[in-house]
């Protein structure tokens, strides 16, 4: 799949980004967070993510081991991105796909992953 640059943000718009990425991998996951939220991400290299707008209207939310900094929009409460490591170390971005604008969740091939076991 090539890649291609996206936009998207939060549902009442305060949190705005634009991504390149070629959505080769996005996670269907069943740990806690993702299993109540509906989340799927797609994960890439901090180049490849702007943040356009909002920053300032970002709370961040850690749970469990702390690993990963999910954001969220103060005002509409959607989990927009979040912030971690790869095992080696690497950082990384976690996209949520759904609030790439104009998304089809229903077209694109998930990858289920067991979060609920690490």
């Amino acid at each position: 799949m090539a890649e291609k640059t996206y936009t998207g943000g939060c549902h009442c718009g305060q949190v705005r980004f634009e991504c390149t990425t070629d959505m080769a991998m996005v996670t269907a996951c069943n740990c806690s967070i993702c299993t109540k939220k509906g989340l799927h991400f797609v994960f890439m290299p901090p180049s490849s993510f702007q943040l356009r707008a909002g920053a300032e209207n970002l709370k961040e939310y850690l749970f469990n081991r702390h690993a990963i900094r999910h954001q969220l929009c103060v005002d509409c409460g959607v989990d927009v991105f979040a912030r971690g490591k790869k095992p080696d170390g690497t950082d990384i971005v976690a996209l949520n796909v759904s609030c790439i604008d104009g998304i089809d969740l229903s077209r694109i091939a998930m990858t289920p992953v067991d979060g609920r076991s690490r």
